[in-house]
């Protein structure tokens, strides 16, 4: 299965925003990793219904995995008003949605200046933004953005979202193996 990070470890290392490019991706991948499991009848499983960036997880080999629910994190910022206004963790595929468009926008705002604005297209920052609606019958549904991003992808011509997952997931540090074992050798004998 190999090693995951989040997204938050990989904004981290970076210091930077997502790309257009790789928001565009990550979209795609993550809406449609949702459908599969709901269309094969797995549900969310163990998922969240609130995703955030510490609840998705990146591969090197570009493969995506979700987080199981986590209570030591702060995702309030990432759950749908309705989720809030009910105390009840609810399995609506609207409030992953929701989350989703807001992780995401985080990712692509991530340490900017307040007063420099997200460097994204305007299709990409509408769609987000439609996810993001306070009113759950306003905010745009899973298939709606599903079927843009696969729209998108095909006429820019992007690369695989699994290429572009993998490049993101390259882009955290992971410790060279041989300096690890070099200084669990150095405090072994030391």
């Amino acid at each position: 299965m190999g090693t995951f990070v989040t997204l938050t470890e990989v904004l981290e290392a970076r210091g930077s925003p997502l790309e257009e490019e790789e928001v565009w991706c990550l979209l795609l991948a993550t809406t449609d990793l949702y459908r599969k499991r709901v269309s094969l009848c797995l549900g969310p499983g163990n998922m969240c219904s609130v995703l955030s960036p510490g609840a998705v997880l990146l591969s090197a080999n570009g493969s995506l995995a979700f987080k199981s629910c986590s209570r030591s994190e702060d995702v309030i910022s990432f759950t749908a008003p309705e989720v809030q206004h009910e105390s009840v963790c609810v399995s609506d595929p609207q409030v992953v949605v929701y989350s989703l468009g807001m992780t995401l926008y985080w990712c692509a705002d991530y340490r900017l200046p307040q007063n420099q604005p997200v460097q994204i297209s305007a299709e990409l920052e509408g769609l987000l933004l439609s996810m993001c609606e306070d009113m759950a019958v306003r905010r745009s549904d899973l298939l709606t953005v599903l079927e843009t991003c696969e729209f998108h992808h095909k006429t820019s011509a992007l690369p695989s979202p699994e290429l572009v997952l993998m490049r993101v997931g390259w882009s955290y540090p992971i410790p060279s193996l041989l300096g690890t074992m070099a200084a669990i050798f150095a405090v072994i004998s030391g």
